[in-house]
């Protein structure tokens, strides 16, 4: 593979800037206003992007509107989007919704809900928003290449009566493999990323642009969504001098509470809402630090108190609990329970059929590459609830996503689930076990698999069918 840029300090800050308030987001595209039936237009496409900042040369990208990333769609919840989408890549896209509640049809997976988007086509989305909450969106056709191309994008849905603060910001991790020219590095699907870690890059960005600092007023309180749109990189984000709250978890709802161990923890995929008071003084720094990987930990950036006097001298006095969102309650009483176990990649048991493209990992010893032709691993009735325990047999980290139905954590480790969130990405670590619970709303085949990209495409990913 290519020379890679180090993954230090410098190439993840240099020549970042400053950017404060709404210009720490994409512009939104705001649409769907009650009642009205304008759709939003959305055109994927070969694009260049100031990864590195100042001192690197723009990256070669794939992107939505020619943005990275893509253009943050915001809705309230009861409308319906409309997104009116054209493929300008050279090859076939699809786009997935990933944690929103959308018609089997419309959720973007190749072969089990529609056929793929072909180079030069066109495909109209449209889907009612059932929930509130912080979701994004990203391709289903080879993922591990076009997300890593920058096709990703974030999906709001805000609520009726949202909770009081001062500012609502979003910041979308992304994480790349730069060559020291700032392109991207090949070596896309090397047996080296599919059996172990997946795809971690050596440059991390926040809405696509490596960021020295972001500015924030003292006083002032601020809710920050969260999300993980890289293809491996685990995040365990440090919020140094603050003591955030998480609100919600993949979007959904949660009981407020200081996260463990003071760090927010993100497999990709996952989503976490959290509200911050701003109780520094102005003119104080403090660092945000991703220390997931203890070796290769780094600062991702900083939070800079500006010399404007406090906004208030307490924390605001406002509640911030989220209001629930209408997901039915699972039976466990009347449940069936299927579980799945994890196996393969390096130092487990890989199938015996894997070449030098793999399959490398299975679920319940059924290894899947491709969307086509799956027998289903789990088969449920529509409206009966299912109990599933994923059980990580390997060595390595899975955020293992459903589509389709948010579910309720129930265990981990044999252990009651602290706050039994919903979510609809559960990350397992190794040899972990995590049990889940959830009703089979709409019928269809629906896809679940490892959100590794690495590990999704060569192998780990399955069907679950819900019957009528």
């Amino acid at each position: 593979m290519p020379p890679l840029l180090p993954l230090t300090r410098r190439t993840l800050l240099t020549g970042s800037a400053l950017l404060a308030g709404s210009g720490l987001l994409p512009r939104a595209a705001r649409a769907a206003v009650v009642g009205e039936r304008r759709a939003v237009r959305l055109s994927a496409g070969p694009a260049r992007a100031s990864l590195a900042g100042a001192g690197f040369p723009d990256t070669a990208v794939w992107a939505y509107d020619g943005r990275i990333p893509g253009p943050e769609l915001r809705f309230r919840q009861g409308d319906t989007a409309r997104i009116a989408f054209a493929n300008a890549l050279p090859e076939a896209t699809t786009i997935h919704w990933h944690g929103l509640r959308v018609p089997n049809a419309m959720d973007g997976v190749p072969g089990p809900s529609l056929p793929p988007v072909p180079a030069g086509g066109r495909f109209d989305y449209e889907f009612p928003l059932k929930d509130a909450g912080t979701f994004w969106y990203h391709p289903h056709v080879n993922s591990g290449v076009q997300v890593a191309h920058g096709l990703t994008g974030a999906f709001v849905v805000e609520e009726r009566e949202p909770i009081r603060v001062d500012r609502d910001l979003l910041w979308l991790l992304g994480d790349w493999r730069l060559t020291k020219e700032a392109e991207l590095a090949g070596g896309f699907g090397h047996p080296m990323d599919a059996t172990h870690a997946g795809r971690i890059g050596n440059t991390v960005t926040i809405n696509g642009a490596v960021r020295d600092r972001v500015s924030v007023r003292a006083g002032e309180r601020v809710r920050l969504r969260l999300i993980n749109a890289a293809n491996a990189r685990v995040f365990a984000l440090d919020f140094q001098g603050h003591a955030p709250r998480v609100i919600a978890l993949d979007g959904q709802p949660v009981t407020p509470h200081t996260p463990p161990d003071g760090k927010v923890v993100l497999g990709p995929g996952q989503r976490a809402d959290l509200v911050i008071d701003m109780e520094g003084r102005p003119g104080e720094g403090f660092d945000v630090v991703d220390g997931f990987y203890p070796r290769m930990a780094y600062r991702l950036t900083r939070l800079t108190y500006g010399d404007e006097a406090p906004l208030r001298d307490s924390p605001l006095d406002a509640p911030i609990a989220l209001a629930a969102n209408p997901l039915p309650e699972p039976d466990l009483a009347g449940a069936v329970r299927q579980d799945v176990v994890l196996d393969g990649g390096m130092h487990g048991a890989m199938p015996k059929t894997a070449g030098p493209r793999g399959p490398f990992w299975a679920l319940n010893g059924v290894a899947a590459m491709g969307h086509h032709h799956l027998e289903p691993l789990i088969t449920v009735k529509r409206g009966q609830t299912q109990v599933t325990a994923f059980v990580n047999e390997t060595g390595w980290w899975h955020p293992m996503h459903l589509h389709g139905f948010p579910f309720r954590v129930l265990s981990r480790n044999g252990r009651p689930a602290e706050h039994r969130e919903w979510r609809d990405t559960v990350l397992l670590g190794p040899r972990e076990t995590a049990e889940i619970a959830f009703v089979a709303e709409e019928a269809g085949d629906w896809m679940l698999h490892c959100h590794v990209l690495e590990h999704q495409e060569t192998g780990m990913m399955a069907v679950l069918r819900v019957t009528a």
